[in-house]
């Protein structure tokens, strides 16, 4: 079956830098836009990167443009979110999802599979 792990995660001080992976099983992933979401406590999902099947298109959203690069390696199967000057509002569970044939979606429902998201925390 279909799995994506994401790993990463952690605790950072304001300012610094972690890089997310996700790692995909059981699917053909060149086939599939990568999207990376994150939920904060009280918050809805929200749209963070996406990139398409060949890695040759990204959309970020605004908040993250300039801060944080999307990319992909379609021999290891692993989307990486690299992610520079964190802000404490980047606190959140991040979460990476496959869209079948999709060019990135921005909305949350044309993706079709999920993985089990990975805390990352910033501190002030």
């Amino acid at each position: 079956q279909v799995q994506l792990v994401e790993s990463g995660g952690g605790l950072v001080q304001a300012g610094g830098s972690l890089r997310l992976s996700c790692a995909a099983s059981g699917l053909t992933f060149s086939s599939y836009a990568m999207g990376w979401f994150r939920q904060a406590p009280g918050k809805e999902r929200e749209f963070v990167a996406a990139i398409s099947g060949s890695g040759g298109s990204t959309n970020y959203a605004d908040s993250v443009k300039g801060r944080f690069t999307l990319s992909r390696d379609n021999v290891k199967n692993t989307v990486y979110l690299q992610m520079n000057s964190l802000k404490p509002e980047d606190t959140a569970v991040y979460y990476c999802a496959a869209e079948f044939r999709g060019s990135g979606s921005y909305y949350y429902r044309a993706y079709d599979f999920w993985g089990q998201g990975t805390q990352v925390t910033v501190a002030s």
